[in-house]
């Protein structure tokens, strides 16, 4: 549909279905403080205007959005019911930031063996309500349809399998929760969005990660621990934002040469926006990769710079491939953790079990994106200069 033909009419109707259909599909009618709609709007009209789906992507990417409603609606239910789960202390402990493909995917799956510190996991991540530790037939029902969605997308995208390596237990970036407000980078690998992506760098953040406050204090009340470490790369660009609802958190931001970086992360949003749309242009993917992470660039060093500096680990790629457990014995010694025996054994099995290439090797090639290392090396110099040592 050409961009001039998509009004307001258009767009409200679109939401107003989606609503309707999350309200008879719980019976519930709460969808808490109205902050979700504006981002809702901008995403509904941008996929209208915009968007080059197939029959089947389309009606994934709106079963989605569904999703989403139907999950506000019940966690809203929730707090009505036992209003008890508002009382909860939630602590960020730490937060996973930095470039995406760099290793921090394979750090938080680390990290995660430690069983004093809580991680997102997937299955409540998708489906957060009953709240976990309720009822133990439910958690594992949400952690079967959990590995079935994964074994679904290995099959769909089997190249994904050499990129991420994921499990239904296993630790999650924050997408699905950010996009409770529909404010979430993960919408830019599933449509081509780009009204909704120019809109998303310079949007209000900060009830987004409010939101997502109110949902850990959801999840931890029946399931501790609640010492939380979280990671997402997305969150690079809104650190300010964050640090007002989480002001808590202190960062570990992985790092590895941008000329790997970005063309890479070009080819993960390449594959997966092939599932489900068509006339996907890997020249524009590049150009959206670069406007985007050049941004988060510029934000990142102006925090740090602010004032914030203390609050950062860093961790080099080349350092993290060659011996990840005794950087991480470098983190806990920052953060004062103890790092138990025990919790050690995990990291060295999960590492022996998902080796580097276990599904194969991530292959491809910056020109196909139209990134040249002159476009790269201007943009991201700064980048290149502070943290050399660390590349």
């Amino acid at each position: 549909m050409n961009a001039g033909m998509v009004g307001g009419a258009t767009v409200a109707a679109r939401i107003d279905q989606l609503t309707a259909r999350a309200r008879a599909h719980t019976g519930l009618e709460d969808f808490g403080v109205d902050t979700w709609r504006e981002g809702l709007e901008v995403l509904v009209r941008s996929a209208e205007s915009e968007g080059r789906f197939t029959s089947s992507g389309e009606n994934a990417f709106y079963d989605a959005l569904l999703r989403h409603l139907v999950n506000r609606l019940c966690i809203e239910d929730w707090f009505a019911r036992c209003p008890e789960i508002d009382d909860q202390d939630v602590a960020v402990e730490l937060l996973g930031v930095g470039f995406p493909r760099t290793g921090s995917t394979a750090l938080s799956h680390l990290l995660a063996q430690d069983r004093s510190v809580r991680s997102l996991r997937i299955w409540e991540e998708v489906s957060p309500c009953p709240p976990p530790g309720i009822s133990p037939e439910e958690d594992r029902a949400r952690m079967d349809a959990a590995e079935r969605m994964v074994a679904i997308q290995a099959h769909v995208a089997p190249r994904l399998r050499s990129m991420l390596p994921q499990s239904a237990t296993g630790p999650m970036e924050d997408h699905d929760l950010m996009a409770l407000e529909f404010k979430a980078q993960s919408f830019l690998v599933s449509a081509h969005l780009p009204s909704y992506a120019a809109w998303f760098l310079d949007c209000d953040m900060e009830p987004t990660y409010r939101y997502e406050r109110r949902v850990f204090k959801l999840l931890q009340w029946r399931c501790p621990p609640t010492r939380w470490q979280l990671k997402s790369p997305t969150h690079t660009l809104f650190l300010q934002a964050y640090e007002k609802v989480f002001p808590e958190t202190r960062f570990v931001m992985t790092h590895r040469d941008v000329s790997k970086v970005i063309p890479s992360v070009s080819d993960l949003y390449y594959t997966m926006l092939q599932a489900g749309n068509v006339g996907i242009d890997p020249y524009e993917v590049g150009r959206l990769n670069v406007e985007q992470w050049g941004v988060a660039l510029d934000r990142l060093l102006a925090f740090r710079d602010a004032g914030h500096e203390d609050r950062f680990f860093d961790i080099g790629f080349s350092a993290f491939q060659a011996d990840p457990i005794a950087e991480i014995r470098r983190l806990y010694e920052w953060l004062g953790r103890d790092l138990t025996v025990e919790t050690e054994q995990r990291m060295q099995a999960w590492r022996e079990d998902n080796p580097r290439d276990r599904y194969g090797t991530h292959e491809y090639a910056a020109a196909d994106f139209g990134i040249t290392a002159q476009a790269l090396n201007e943009r991201f110099s700064p980048y290149r200069e502070r943290f050399r040592s660390l590349l």
